[in-house]
Protein backbone atom coordinates (compact mmCIF):
# COMPACT_ATOMS: atom_id res chain seq x y z
CA UNK A 1 0.00 0.00 0.00
CA UNK A 2 0.95 3.54 -1.02
CA UNK A 3 1.71 4.93 2.60
CA UNK A 4 0.63 9.29 3.14
CA UNK A 5 4.82 9.23 3.95
CA UNK A 6 6.06 7.28 0.89
CA UNK A 7 3.66 9.11 -1.22
CA UNK A 8 5.60 12.53 -0.32
CA UNK A 9 8.81 11.16 -0.48
CA UNK A 10 8.48 9.98 -4.45
CA UNK A 11 6.19 13.26 -4.99
CA UNK A 12 9.15 15.09 -3.90
CA UNK A 13 11.70 13.02 -6.63
CA UNK A 14 8.84 13.68 -8.85
CA UNK A 15 9.00 17.68 -8.58
CA UNK A 16 12.54 17.60 -8.73
CA UNK A 17 12.64 15.86 -11.89
CA UNK A 18 10.30 18.46 -12.76
CA UNK A 19 12.01 21.59 -11.58
CA UNK A 20 15.19 20.53 -12.99
CA UNK A 21 13.93 20.33 -17.15
CA UNK A 22 12.57 16.84 -16.94
CA UNK A 23 8.58 17.30 -17.39
CA UNK A 24 8.52 13.76 -19.67
CA UNK A 25 6.76 11.48 -17.00
CA UNK A 26 8.34 8.23 -18.92
CA UNK A 27 11.90 9.41 -19.16
CA UNK A 28 11.56 10.78 -15.40
CA UNK A 29 9.90 7.50 -14.79
CA UNK A 30 13.06 5.65 -16.94
CA UNK A 31 15.53 7.82 -14.86
CA UNK A 32 14.61 7.02 -11.78
CA UNK A 33 14.11 3.06 -12.49
CA UNK A 34 17.85 3.24 -13.64
CA UNK A 35 18.69 5.05 -10.13
CA UNK A 36 16.75 2.44 -8.26
CA UNK A 37 17.87 -0.47 -10.12
CA UNK A 38 21.68 1.11 -9.46
CA UNK A 39 21.14 1.46 -5.87
CA UNK A 40 19.91 -2.20 -5.87
CA UNK A 41 22.60 -3.84 -7.71
CA UNK A 42 24.80 -1.98 -4.73
CA UNK A 43 22.27 -3.80 -2.10
CA UNK A 44 23.18 -7.23 -3.72
CA UNK A 45 26.99 -6.80 -3.85
CA UNK A 46 26.35 -5.97 0.33
CA UNK A 47 24.64 -8.58 1.04
CA UNK A 48 27.39 -11.18 -0.51
CA UNK A 49 30.22 -9.05 0.99
CA UNK A 50 28.47 -9.59 4.00
CA UNK A 51 28.12 -13.38 3.43
CA UNK A 52 31.54 -13.70 2.02
CA UNK A 53 32.76 -12.00 5.36
CA UNK A 54 30.43 -13.97 7.67
CA UNK A 55 32.09 -17.63 6.03
CA UNK A 56 35.24 -15.96 5.42
CA UNK A 57 35.76 -16.72 2.28
CA UNK A 58 35.85 -14.84 -1.22
CA UNK A 59 32.65 -13.14 -2.55
CA UNK A 60 31.89 -15.98 -5.46
CA UNK A 61 28.66 -13.27 -6.87
CA UNK A 62 30.23 -10.18 -7.44
CA UNK A 63 28.00 -7.89 -9.14
CA UNK A 64 30.73 -5.19 -9.20
CA UNK A 65 34.06 -6.69 -10.17
CA UNK A 66 37.32 -6.20 -8.71
CA UNK A 67 40.26 -3.97 -10.96
CA UNK A 68 39.33 -0.85 -13.16
CA UNK A 69 36.79 0.06 -15.11
CA UNK A 70 38.50 1.76 -18.48
CA UNK A 71 35.52 3.29 -20.43
CA UNK A 72 36.24 6.42 -19.90
CA UNK A 73 39.18 8.60 -20.21
CA UNK A 74 39.66 8.50 -16.36
CA UNK A 75 39.48 4.44 -15.35
CA UNK A 76 37.83 4.19 -11.82
CA UNK A 77 37.83 1.22 -9.61
CA UNK A 78 34.73 -0.72 -10.02
CA UNK A 79 34.31 -0.03 -6.25
CA UNK A 80 33.68 3.53 -6.85
CA UNK A 81 30.51 2.06 -9.20
CA UNK A 82 28.75 1.64 -6.39
CA UNK A 83 25.28 3.75 -5.12
CA UNK A 84 27.03 3.66 -0.95
CA UNK A 85 30.47 5.39 -2.93
CA UNK A 86 29.31 7.54 -5.57
CA UNK A 87 26.05 9.28 -3.60
CA UNK A 88 28.91 10.55 -1.18
CA UNK A 89 30.98 12.46 -3.67
CA UNK A 90 30.76 15.52 -4.53
CA UNK A 91 28.08 16.72 -7.06
CA UNK A 92 30.36 17.06 -10.09
CA UNK A 93 32.43 13.89 -9.19
CA UNK A 94 29.05 12.22 -8.88
CA UNK A 95 27.79 13.64 -12.40
CA UNK A 96 30.91 12.00 -14.23
CA UNK A 97 30.81 8.60 -12.56
CA UNK A 98 26.93 8.14 -13.48
CA UNK A 99 27.55 9.24 -16.84
CA UNK A 100 30.73 8.13 -18.18
CA UNK A 101 30.82 4.60 -15.96
CA UNK A 102 28.16 3.42 -14.05
CA UNK A 103 25.53 3.62 -17.30
CA UNK A 104 28.30 1.97 -19.77
CA UNK A 105 28.49 -0.69 -17.11
CA UNK A 106 25.24 -0.96 -17.00
CA UNK A 107 24.53 -1.54 -20.50
CA UNK A 108 27.46 -4.09 -19.91
CA UNK A 109 25.69 -6.25 -17.57
CA UNK A 110 23.52 -9.18 -18.97
CA UNK A 111 24.97 -12.43 -21.00
CA UNK A 112 25.44 -11.49 -24.49
CA UNK A 113 22.38 -11.40 -26.60
CA UNK A 114 19.74 -11.14 -23.64
CA UNK A 115 16.96 -9.14 -24.49
CA UNK A 116 18.21 -7.00 -21.04
CA UNK A 117 21.83 -6.28 -23.09
CA UNK A 118 19.45 -5.13 -25.87
CA UNK A 119 16.58 -3.36 -24.30
CA UNK A 120 19.86 -1.54 -22.35
CA UNK A 121 22.46 -0.47 -25.23
CA UNK A 122 20.09 2.41 -25.76
CA UNK A 123 20.00 3.38 -22.18
CA UNK A 124 20.70 7.24 -21.75
CA UNK A 125 21.66 9.10 -18.83
CA UNK A 126 19.52 12.23 -19.50
CA UNK A 127 19.79 14.01 -15.91
CA UNK A 128 21.32 17.36 -16.98
CA UNK A 129 23.03 18.71 -13.78
CA UNK A 130 25.13 17.70 -11.09
CA UNK A 131 22.61 19.66 -8.93
CA UNK A 132 19.31 17.95 -9.66
CA UNK A 133 21.38 14.93 -9.78
CA UNK A 134 22.61 14.96 -5.90
CA UNK A 135 19.13 16.31 -4.97
CA UNK A 136 17.74 13.54 -6.68
CA UNK A 137 20.04 10.33 -5.00
CA UNK A 138 19.77 12.21 -1.51
CA UNK A 139 15.96 11.51 -1.79
CA UNK A 140 16.09 8.53 -2.94
CA UNK A 141 18.43 7.53 -0.42
CA UNK A 142 15.28 8.54 1.83
CA UNK A 143 12.88 5.62 0.60
CA UNK A 144 13.64 2.39 2.09
CA UNK A 145 13.56 -0.44 -0.45
CA UNK A 146 14.47 -3.30 1.52
CA UNK A 147 10.94 -4.36 1.56
CA UNK A 148 9.68 -6.50 -1.88
CA UNK A 149 6.39 -4.89 -1.42
CA UNK A 150 7.83 -0.97 -1.17
CA UNK A 151 9.25 -1.85 -4.46
CA UNK A 152 6.02 -2.53 -5.99
CA UNK A 153 4.52 0.73 -4.28
CA UNK A 154 7.22 3.05 -5.39
CA UNK A 155 6.40 1.45 -9.35
CA UNK A 156 2.47 1.68 -8.44
CA UNK A 157 2.34 5.20 -7.54
CA UNK A 158 5.20 6.29 -10.18
CA UNK A 159 3.22 4.66 -12.86
CA UNK A 160 0.17 6.14 -11.51
CA UNK A 161 1.72 9.34 -12.89
CA UNK A 162 1.11 8.46 -16.43
CA UNK A 163 -1.77 10.37 -16.67
CA UNK A 164 -3.16 9.75 -19.92
CA UNK A 165 -3.12 6.77 -22.02
CA UNK A 166 -0.41 6.08 -24.91
CA UNK A 167 -0.74 6.55 -28.29
CA UNK A 168 -1.76 3.09 -29.14
CA UNK A 169 -4.15 2.67 -26.38
CA UNK A 170 -2.01 1.46 -23.69
CA UNK A 171 -2.34 2.17 -20.19
CA UNK A 172 -1.29 0.74 -16.53
CA UNK A 173 -3.52 -1.69 -15.41
CA UNK A 174 -4.32 -1.29 -11.60
CA UNK A 175 -2.34 -3.47 -8.96
CA UNK A 176 -4.99 -5.07 -7.46
CA UNK A 177 -6.53 -5.74 -11.01
CA UNK A 178 -3.03 -7.95 -11.73
CA UNK A 179 -3.24 -9.46 -8.78
CA UNK A 180 -6.53 -10.96 -8.59
CA UNK A 181 -6.01 -12.07 -12.08
CA UNK A 182 -3.02 -13.87 -11.05
CA UNK A 183 -4.18 -15.32 -7.76
CA UNK A 184 -7.11 -16.62 -10.02
CA UNK A 185 -4.38 -18.47 -13.05
CA UNK A 186 -2.32 -19.56 -9.99
CA UNK A 187 1.18 -19.64 -11.49
CA UNK A 188 3.17 -22.93 -11.00
CA UNK A 189 7.19 -23.68 -10.83
CA UNK A 190 6.62 -25.32 -14.26
CA UNK A 191 5.01 -22.73 -15.73
CA UNK A 192 5.95 -20.84 -18.76
CA UNK A 193 4.54 -17.41 -18.47
CA UNK A 194 3.95 -14.22 -21.20
CA UNK A 195 2.38 -11.12 -21.65
CA UNK A 196 2.74 -10.02 -25.55
CA UNK A 197 2.18 -6.30 -23.94
CA UNK A 198 3.60 -5.71 -21.25
CA UNK A 199 4.64 -2.54 -20.57
CA UNK A 200 6.49 -1.88 -17.06
CA UNK A 201 6.23 -5.84 -16.77
CA UNK A 202 3.51 -5.36 -13.95
CA UNK A 203 1.51 -8.66 -14.72
CA UNK A 204 4.89 -10.80 -14.55
CA UNK A 205 6.29 -9.11 -11.65
CA UNK A 206 3.10 -10.42 -9.86
CA UNK A 207 3.33 -14.01 -10.96
CA UNK A 208 7.13 -13.71 -9.44
CA UNK A 209 5.87 -12.38 -6.50
CA UNK A 210 2.87 -15.28 -6.63
CA UNK A 211 5.72 -17.84 -7.12
CA UNK A 212 8.03 -16.36 -4.18
CA UNK A 213 4.98 -16.77 -1.96
CA UNK A 214 3.17 -19.99 -2.58
CA UNK A 215 6.17 -21.79 -3.89
CA UNK A 216 9.32 -21.43 -1.54
CA UNK A 217 10.18 -25.10 -3.33
CA UNK A 218 11.49 -23.07 -6.12
CA UNK A 219 14.89 -21.91 -4.63
CA UNK A 220 15.72 -25.64 -3.05
CA UNK A 221 15.68 -27.03 -7.03
CA UNK A 222 18.86 -25.66 -8.91
CA UNK A 223 16.26 -26.86 -12.10
CA UNK A 224 13.24 -24.86 -10.88
CA UNK A 225 15.28 -22.19 -9.83
CA UNK A 226 16.96 -22.31 -13.49
CA UNK A 227 13.77 -22.15 -14.98
CA UNK A 228 12.25 -19.02 -12.50
CA UNK A 229 15.34 -17.04 -13.71
CA UNK A 230 15.85 -17.96 -17.41
CA UNK A 231 12.47 -19.26 -19.14
CA UNK A 232 9.83 -18.58 -16.97
CA UNK A 233 9.13 -15.29 -17.98
CA UNK A 234 8.94 -13.92 -21.30
CA UNK A 235 7.57 -10.17 -22.25
CA UNK A 236 7.10 -8.03 -25.69
CA UNK A 237 6.37 -4.64 -25.92
CA UNK A 238 6.94 -2.45 -29.24
CA UNK A 239 8.18 0.57 -26.65
CA UNK A 240 11.78 0.84 -25.91
CA UNK A 241 11.34 2.66 -23.26
CA UNK A 242 8.86 0.49 -21.39
CA UNK A 243 10.94 -2.93 -22.59
CA UNK A 244 14.24 -1.36 -20.70
CA UNK A 245 12.28 -0.56 -17.68
CA UNK A 246 10.32 -3.78 -17.75
CA UNK A 247 13.53 -5.39 -17.58
CA UNK A 248 14.61 -3.47 -14.66
CA UNK A 249 11.54 -4.21 -13.00
CA UNK A 250 12.08 -7.84 -13.06
CA UNK A 251 15.52 -8.03 -11.96
CA UNK A 252 14.98 -5.89 -9.29
CA UNK A 253 12.30 -8.10 -8.42
CA UNK A 254 14.72 -10.90 -8.30
CA UNK A 255 14.19 -12.65 -11.87
CA UNK A 256 17.90 -12.55 -13.00
CA UNK A 257 17.28 -12.94 -16.84
CA UNK A 258 14.26 -12.87 -18.04
CA UNK A 259 13.00 -12.22 -21.82
CA UNK A 260 11.55 -8.56 -22.16
CA UNK A 261 11.73 -7.88 -26.03
CA UNK A 262 11.34 -4.64 -27.75
CA UNK A 263 8.96 -6.02 -30.54
CA UNK A 264 5.28 -5.56 -32.00
CA UNK A 265 3.40 -8.46 -31.25
CA UNK A 266 0.94 -8.87 -33.52
CA UNK A 267 4.11 -8.24 -36.48
CA UNK A 268 5.17 -10.84 -38.85
CA UNK A 269 7.91 -11.25 -35.98
CA UNK A 270 5.43 -12.43 -33.12
CA UNK A 271 6.66 -14.61 -30.45
CA UNK A 272 7.44 -18.13 -30.66
CA UNK A 273 3.90 -19.62 -31.35
CA UNK A 274 2.17 -23.05 -29.02
CA UNK A 275 5.44 -22.78 -26.28
CA UNK A 276 3.85 -21.22 -23.43
CA UNK A 277 1.42 -22.36 -20.66
CA UNK A 278 0.21 -19.35 -18.72
CA UNK A 279 -0.75 -15.89 -20.88
CA UNK A 280 -1.62 -12.82 -18.81
CA UNK A 281 -2.51 -9.79 -20.16
CA UNK A 282 -4.12 -6.33 -20.48
CA UNK A 283 -3.43 -5.73 -24.23
CA UNK A 284 -4.56 -2.34 -25.92
CA UNK A 285 -7.32 -1.27 -26.90
CA UNK A 286 -8.49 0.65 -30.05
CA UNK A 287 -4.76 0.85 -31.10
CA UNK A 288 -3.18 1.91 -34.00
CA UNK A 289 -2.79 -1.02 -36.78
CA UNK A 290 -0.43 -1.15 -39.56
CA UNK A 291 -2.40 -3.62 -41.41
CA UNK A 292 0.12 -4.45 -43.69
CA UNK A 293 2.76 -5.65 -41.08
CA UNK A 294 0.13 -7.72 -39.13
CA UNK A 295 0.92 -11.31 -38.63
CA UNK A 296 -0.59 -13.44 -41.72
CA UNK A 297 -1.02 -16.31 -39.39
CA UNK A 298 -3.22 -14.34 -36.97
CA UNK A 299 -5.47 -12.31 -40.00
CA UNK A 300 -6.43 -16.22 -40.84
CA UNK A 301 -7.21 -16.67 -37.18
CA UNK A 302 -9.63 -13.29 -37.52
CA UNK A 303 -9.35 -10.67 -40.43
CA UNK A 304 -9.64 -7.37 -38.54
CA UNK A 305 -8.22 -4.10 -37.89
CA UNK A 306 -9.34 -4.68 -34.17
CA UNK A 307 -6.49 -4.68 -32.09
CA UNK A 308 -8.10 -6.43 -29.12
CA UNK A 309 -9.46 -9.02 -31.03
CA UNK A 310 -6.05 -9.93 -32.76
CA UNK A 311 -4.40 -9.95 -29.51
CA UNK A 312 -6.89 -12.75 -28.39
CA UNK A 313 -6.23 -14.56 -31.67
CA UNK A 314 -2.65 -14.46 -30.98
CA UNK A 315 -3.21 -15.43 -27.03
CA UNK A 316 -4.85 -18.40 -28.41
CA UNK A 317 -1.50 -18.93 -30.67
CA UNK A 318 0.91 -18.22 -28.31
CA UNK A 319 -0.81 -21.14 -25.66
CA UNK A 320 0.49 -25.11 -25.89
CA UNK A 321 -2.69 -27.16 -25.42
CA UNK A 322 -3.44 -27.19 -21.89
CA UNK A 323 -2.20 -23.20 -21.62
CA UNK A 324 -4.19 -20.80 -19.90
CA UNK A 325 -5.24 -17.19 -20.38
CA UNK A 326 -6.70 -14.38 -18.23
CA UNK A 327 -6.72 -11.56 -20.33
CA UNK A 328 -8.43 -8.20 -19.95
CA UNK A 329 -10.89 -7.17 -23.08
CA UNK A 330 -13.34 -4.32 -23.43
CA UNK A 331 -17.00 -4.95 -23.64
CA UNK A 332 -17.43 -4.76 -27.06
CA UNK A 333 -15.49 -8.07 -27.46
CA UNK A 334 -18.24 -9.54 -25.31
CA UNK A 335 -21.41 -9.17 -27.43
CA UNK A 336 -19.59 -7.13 -30.74
CA UNK A 337 -21.70 -8.04 -34.10
CA UNK A 338 -18.98 -8.16 -36.93
CA UNK A 339 -18.21 -11.60 -38.46
CA UNK A 340 -14.74 -11.35 -36.61
CA UNK A 341 -16.17 -10.88 -33.12
CA UNK A 342 -18.74 -13.93 -33.33
CA UNK A 343 -16.34 -15.83 -34.62
CA UNK A 344 -13.19 -15.16 -32.49
CA UNK A 345 -16.17 -15.89 -29.23
CA UNK A 346 -17.67 -19.35 -30.99
CA UNK A 347 -13.61 -20.54 -31.63
CA UNK A 348 -13.00 -19.75 -27.75
CA UNK A 349 -16.06 -21.53 -26.84
CA UNK A 350 -16.93 -24.53 -29.05
CA UNK A 351 -12.78 -25.22 -29.66
CA UNK A 352 -11.31 -24.46 -26.72
CA UNK A 353 -12.70 -23.95 -23.14
CA UNK A 354 -13.99 -21.15 -21.58
CA UNK A 355 -13.76 -21.06 -17.78
CA UNK A 356 -14.87 -17.28 -16.61
CA UNK A 357 -16.65 -13.72 -17.47
CA UNK A 358 -15.44 -11.46 -14.53
CA UNK A 359 -16.75 -7.90 -15.33
CA UNK A 360 -15.06 -4.99 -14.25
CA UNK A 361 -17.02 -1.75 -13.30
CA UNK A 362 -16.48 1.17 -15.67
CA UNK A 363 -14.51 3.43 -13.62
CA UNK A 364 -11.42 0.92 -13.37
CA UNK A 365 -9.01 2.64 -15.67
CA UNK A 366 -10.23 6.07 -15.08
CA UNK A 367 -8.17 8.91 -15.02
CA UNK A 368 -6.87 6.98 -18.32
CA UNK A 369 -10.31 5.89 -19.85
CA UNK A 370 -13.88 5.28 -18.94
CA UNK A 371 -13.79 2.21 -21.24
CA UNK A 372 -15.89 -0.57 -19.43
CA UNK A 373 -14.12 -4.03 -19.19
CA UNK A 374 -13.92 -7.60 -18.59
CA UNK A 375 -11.41 -10.04 -17.46
CA UNK A 376 -11.71 -13.27 -19.85
CA UNK A 377 -10.46 -16.84 -18.51
CA UNK A 378 -10.27 -19.58 -20.77
CA UNK A 379 -7.96 -23.11 -21.77
CA UNK A 380 -6.57 -23.87 -25.44
CA UNK A 381 -7.83 -27.33 -25.60
CA UNK A 382 -8.14 -27.22 -29.28
CA UNK A 383 -10.88 -29.91 -28.87
CA UNK A 384 -13.56 -27.93 -27.44
CA UNK A 385 -14.48 -28.44 -23.37
CA UNK A 386 -16.71 -25.72 -22.52
CA UNK A 387 -19.50 -27.04 -20.49
CA UNK A 388 -20.64 -23.96 -17.90
CA UNK A 389 -19.48 -20.62 -17.63
CA UNK A 390 -18.85 -18.77 -14.67
CA UNK A 391 -19.65 -14.70 -14.71
CA UNK A 392 -19.18 -12.32 -11.69
CA UNK A 393 -20.42 -9.21 -11.99
CA UNK A 394 -17.86 -6.82 -10.20
CA UNK A 395 -19.61 -4.03 -8.26
CA UNK A 396 -17.15 -2.33 -6.15
CA UNK A 397 -12.89 -3.37 -6.04
CA UNK A 398 -11.79 -1.19 -3.05
CA UNK A 399 -11.58 2.26 -4.94
CA UNK A 400 -14.05 5.02 -6.36
CA UNK A 401 -14.66 4.64 -9.80
CA UNK A 402 -14.61 8.84 -10.21
CA UNK A 403 -11.20 10.38 -11.32
CA UNK A 404 -9.41 10.39 -8.00
CA UNK A 405 -10.11 6.70 -7.36
CA UNK A 406 -9.71 6.98 -3.48
CA UNK A 407 -8.87 4.03 -1.77
CA UNK A 408 -11.90 2.63 0.13
CA UNK A 409 -12.30 0.18 3.59
CA UNK A 410 -11.04 -3.20 1.81
CA UNK A 411 -12.86 -5.15 4.34
CA UNK A 412 -16.23 -3.81 3.19
CA UNK A 413 -17.69 -6.62 0.90
CA UNK A 414 -19.64 -4.03 -0.98
CA UNK A 415 -16.74 -2.05 -1.45
CA UNK A 416 -14.65 -4.32 -2.72
CA UNK A 417 -16.14 -7.41 -4.11
CA UNK A 418 -12.22 -8.88 -4.89
CA UNK A 419 -11.91 -10.92 -1.94
CA UNK A 420 -15.00 -12.37 -2.84
CA UNK A 421 -14.58 -12.86 -6.63
CA UNK A 422 -11.20 -15.12 -5.90
CA UNK A 423 -13.38 -16.94 -3.35
CA UNK A 424 -16.19 -18.30 -4.96
CA UNK A 425 -13.57 -19.04 -7.77
CA UNK A 426 -11.40 -20.84 -5.51
CA UNK A 427 -14.36 -22.91 -3.91
CA UNK A 428 -15.79 -23.59 -7.24
CA UNK A 429 -12.64 -25.35 -8.62
CA UNK A 430 -13.01 -27.86 -5.79
CA UNK A 431 -17.13 -28.16 -5.99
CA UNK A 432 -19.02 -26.44 -9.05
CA UNK A 433 -22.08 -27.71 -7.21
CA UNK A 434 -22.76 -24.17 -5.03
CA UNK A 435 -21.90 -21.45 -8.26
CA UNK A 436 -24.16 -24.11 -10.34
CA UNK A 437 -27.17 -23.90 -7.52
CA UNK A 438 -26.89 -20.08 -7.94
CA UNK A 439 -29.84 -18.09 -9.07
CA UNK A 440 -29.25 -15.96 -12.07
CA UNK A 441 -30.01 -12.97 -9.51
CA UNK A 442 -26.68 -13.59 -7.58
CA UNK A 443 -23.64 -11.74 -8.67
CA UNK A 444 -21.93 -14.54 -9.93
CA UNK A 445 -23.63 -17.69 -11.20
CA UNK A 446 -23.03 -20.27 -13.93
CA UNK A 447 -24.67 -20.42 -17.88
CA UNK A 448 -24.66 -23.41 -20.16
CA UNK A 449 -22.63 -23.56 -23.29
CA UNK A 450 -26.38 -24.43 -25.18
CA UNK A 451 -27.62 -21.40 -23.75
CA UNK A 452 -24.78 -19.75 -24.72
CA UNK A 453 -24.74 -20.73 -28.18
CA UNK A 454 -28.39 -19.94 -28.40
CA UNK A 455 -27.62 -16.44 -27.42
CA UNK A 456 -25.54 -16.18 -30.47
CA UNK A 457 -22.46 -16.81 -28.35
CA UNK A 458 -23.10 -13.43 -26.66
CA UNK A 459 -20.99 -13.09 -23.62
CA UNK A 460 -21.98 -9.75 -21.89
CA UNK A 461 -23.58 -10.23 -18.31
CA UNK A 462 -26.55 -8.33 -18.56
CA UNK A 463 -27.66 -10.75 -21.42
CA UNK A 464 -28.44 -13.69 -18.55
CA UNK A 465 -28.29 -11.84 -15.27
CA UNK A 466 -32.20 -11.62 -14.09
CA UNK A 467 -33.18 -8.62 -11.48
CA UNK A 468 -34.90 -9.07 -8.93
CA UNK A 469 -37.64 -6.82 -8.17
CA UNK A 470 -39.16 -6.11 -4.95
CA UNK A 471 -43.01 -6.59 -4.56
CA UNK A 472 -44.19 -3.65 -3.13
CA UNK A 473 -47.68 -3.74 -1.56
CA UNK A 474 -49.70 -0.82 -1.82
CA UNK A 475 -52.53 0.33 0.36
CA UNK A 476 -55.85 0.67 -1.13
CA UNK A 477 -56.81 4.51 -2.43
CA UNK A 478 -60.35 4.81 -0.42
CA UNK A 479 -58.46 3.80 2.50
CA UNK A 480 -55.54 6.53 2.08
CA UNK A 481 -58.17 9.35 0.83
CA UNK A 482 -59.90 8.38 4.05
CA UNK A 483 -57.00 8.91 6.35
CA UNK A 484 -56.31 12.16 4.56
CA UNK A 485 -59.61 13.33 4.89
CA UNK A 486 -59.12 12.92 9.22
CA UNK A 487 -56.17 14.46 8.93
CA UNK A 488 -57.80 17.39 7.34
CA UNK A 489 -60.53 17.41 10.19
CA UNK A 490 -58.00 17.27 12.67
CA UNK A 491 -55.48 20.07 11.39
CA UNK A 492 -59.31 22.57 10.49
CA UNK A 493 -60.01 21.65 14.31
CA UNK A 494 -56.17 22.47 15.44
CA UNK A 495 -55.68 25.45 13.47
CA UNK A 496 -59.49 26.79 14.81
CA UNK A 497 -57.90 26.33 18.46
CA UNK A 498 -54.76 28.40 17.57
CA UNK A 499 -56.70 30.96 15.93
CA UNK A 500 -58.76 31.22 19.41
CA UNK A 501 -55.86 30.65 21.86
CA UNK A 502 -54.08 34.38 19.87
CA UNK A 503 -57.49 36.00 19.51
CA UNK A 504 -56.94 36.04 16.16
CA UNK A 505 -60.82 36.25 15.49
CA UNK A 506 -61.66 38.34 18.73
Amino acid sequence: MVTGELKSQIDKVWNAFWTGGIANPVEVIEQITYLLFIKRLDELHTKEENKANRLGVAIVNRVFPEGYDDAARTPRPYNELRWSVFANRDSSEMFEILGQHVFPFLQQLGEVGSSYARNMKDARFTIPTPALLVKVVDLLNDISMDDRDTKGDVYEYMLSKLATAGTNGQFRTPRHIIKLMVDMSAPTPEDTIIDPAAGTAGFLMMAGEYLHDHHPEIWADAARRDHHNQAAFTGYDSDAAMARIGSMNLLLHGVENPTMERADSLAETHPKTESYSLVLANPPFAGSLDYETTAKDLLQVVRTKKTELLFLALTLRLLKNGGRAAVIVPDGVLFGSSKAHKDLRRMIIDDHKLDAVVKLPSGVFKPYAGVSTAILFFTKTSSGGTDNVWFYDVQAEGFSLDDKRTELDAAVHAQNNLPDVLARWSTMAKSPDAELARPRTAQSFMVSKSEIVAQGYDLSINRYKEVAHEVVVHRPPKEILDDLAVLDVEIAAGTAELRIALGVDA
